[in-house]
């Protein structure tokens, strides 16, 4: 085994370093202006802010060629919606990378490739800080690395940003320090949030709920938990286990609500919700969290940035923090106080989410009275027109014929 596993290692670095050295002659082709490469969460999505960009641009800036950067596993959403993709490694992907005046993705590249001079690379990232990030961070409980060496791969990972996107101030001061960035911050809202204003009616939320499935006669709670740094299968793979007992849930709620399972990118788990069927569904592969949002009438989360997201629905918010205290003094650590900021009331049992929606229903969903400030710090930007503010800063003085 031991044997296997050295041969395996020394392909794998054989392979990196000859897309390495290809990538470095192809970058020295000409650029091909106009092109862009959007990729979002490590090409297995059609989502977040580099769709919105996209969308935005294919709208109004028609003269850019557009191409996704995906995963060969992800392809099907793309061909749904007729979007140009490129599988990721293969010679295609290689070139056009190499080539393209623009990359603009959500979360880090591989460290291996080279970004050409020719190329401007808009970072939107995926989420205010919460938790904390990068730098920030005083131990990392992550597989395959070590703090310091994660430290020092971020580092290598941000100094080819040449935008980053921030949502508000808050986070601009956080992405300077957690990502060691100097190049520009283009503080303007996070385009992905656009969607909530533009497409929040009756009509587009009851077919989001049709093509999910999803009954239109009930509430729908959308569960969305973040991933725990500790617990994984391998790199990148982690494990999440549910804590919550979805046949009490199923129980007392079943009548009038329905429940969306919406997983972290990074886990890996298959969930089995069998016996649950029209109470519970497993929407984690949907393309866009953003039509979840919509469609549902309060969030249930634990230290997840969507929280952030959702506050600008201003509908209720529950946070299912059964582990906040190995959560914020072993893993992470968080930005400010959890307790006291946030936007909803914190329970650790699942008969406490139970008693917390009922007492939203007889408050008729109100917010509390501290989400008025909450709102003003965090969403102050948000207003429909976060991606137009970011394509004319990055894009729009660029135009070239």
């Amino acid at each position: 085994m031991g044997l296997t596993f050295t041969i395996k290692n020394t392909i794998k670095e054989l392979v990196i370093s000859t897309y390495k050295i290809a990538f470095a002659l192809a970058g020295s082709l000409p650029v091909r202006k106009n092109v862009i490469v959007f990729e979002s969460f490590l090409g297995k999505q059609y989502s977040c802010n580099p769709r919105a960009i996209y969308e935005y641009l294919k709208e109004n800036y028609p003269h850019y060629i557009m191409v996704w950067s995906v995963d060969k596993h992800s392809t099907d959403v793309f061909i749904k919606h007729q979007v140009p993709y490129m599988k990721r490694f293969t010679l295609k992907w290689l070139f056009t990378m190499a080539t393209a005046q623009y990359w603009v993705s959500n979360s880090r590249l591989p460290l291996w490739i080279p970004k050409p001079k020719h190329t401007t690379y808009l970072q939107t990232w995926h989420g205010t800080p919460l938790k904390k990030l990068a730098l920030d961070m005083t131990e990392v409980h992550m597989h395959g690395t070590d703090t310091l060496k994660y430290k020092q791969e971020f580092r290598r990972a941000t100094k080819k940003w040449d935008y980053l996107i921030s949502p508000n101030a808050y986070s601009t001061e956080i992405f300077r320090r957690a990502f060691d960035f100097t190049n520009e911050m283009v503080e303007a809202g996070y385009p992905r949030n656009d969607f909530l204003f533009t497409h929040n009616n009756e009509e587009t939320i009851n077919n989001i709920k049709k093509s999910c499935h999803i009954p239109l006669d009930k509430k729908v709670i959308l569960y969305a938990p973040t991933w725990r740094d500790d617990q994984y299968y391998g790199s990148g793979k982690y494990k999440f286990d549910i804590q919550l007992d979805l046949t009490k849930m199923k129980q007392a709620l079943g009548n009038d609500y329905v429940i969306i399972l919406r997983m972290h990118y990074l886990v890996s788990e298959n969930i089995d919700l069998s016996g649950y069927d029209g109470f519970a569904y497993d929407l984690s592969t949907h393309e866009d969290i953003r039509e979840l949002y919509l469609i549902s009438d309060m969030l249930l989360t634990d230290y997840s940035s969507v929280f952030f997201d959702y506050a600008n629905l201003k509908r209720p918010m529950i946070f299912y923090a059964y582990d906040i205290d190995s959560y914020r003094d072993k893993l992470r650590g968080f930005y400010f106080d959890f307790e006291a900021r946030v936007p909803g009331p914190i329970v650790k049992t699942t008969e406490a989410v139970i008693k917390m929606i009922h007492l939203f229903e007889e408050n008729n969903y109100k917010m509390n009275k501290d989400f008025d400030s909450f709102y003003q710090q965090f969403c102050y930007l948000e207003d429909g027109h976060a991606a137009k503010r970011v394509v004319e800063k990055v894009f729009g003085e660029r135009i070239t014929s």
